[in-house]
């Protein structure tokens, strides 16, 4: 059986979230993400880049959700297990410089949203 090549979440409303497992892989989620899809990834570095894989319209709760499953694989949450800020973007206010690290991006423009510890620890990743 091959191995998923991205961490995968099914959302309450049937979209599907895609999550990077390491750098390498980040750079393959982000690369596929779509202009108008949303990418997220946490305020602090160390975190999987998630790919919610909808291009129309995405509720405040599909992110929330998409958040939640971005914070949970975070490097933030295992080291502090507690709340996590993450940022929510288009595929399109995405770039990459020549000289930045292997998975690492920047953003030109993105909202927030808090992440409660509660929320990451009842987390139950739905397949």
């Amino acid at each position: 059986m091959e191995k998923e090549k991205f961490r995968k979440i099914i959302l309450s409303s049937g979209k599907i979230a895609l999550g990077g497992k390491n750098a390498e892989n980040n750079e393959e989620l982000v690369s596929q993400a779509g202009e108008k899809e949303i990418v997220l990834h946490t305020k602090a570095k160390g975190s999987p880049f998630v790919n919610i894989k909808y291009s129309g319209k995405v509720t405040k709760e599909d992110i929330k959700e998409a958040g939640i499953f971005c914070a949970r694989y975070s490097q933030d949450w295992k080291k502090n297990k507690k709340e996590v800020i993450v940022h929510y973007f288009l595929g399109r206010d995405v770039y990459k410089k020549k000289d930045m690290a292997m998975g690492t991006f920047g953003v030109k423009k993105f909202k927030e949203i808090v992440i409660n510890k509660e929320e990451i620890e009842s987390f139950e990743e739905k397949k």
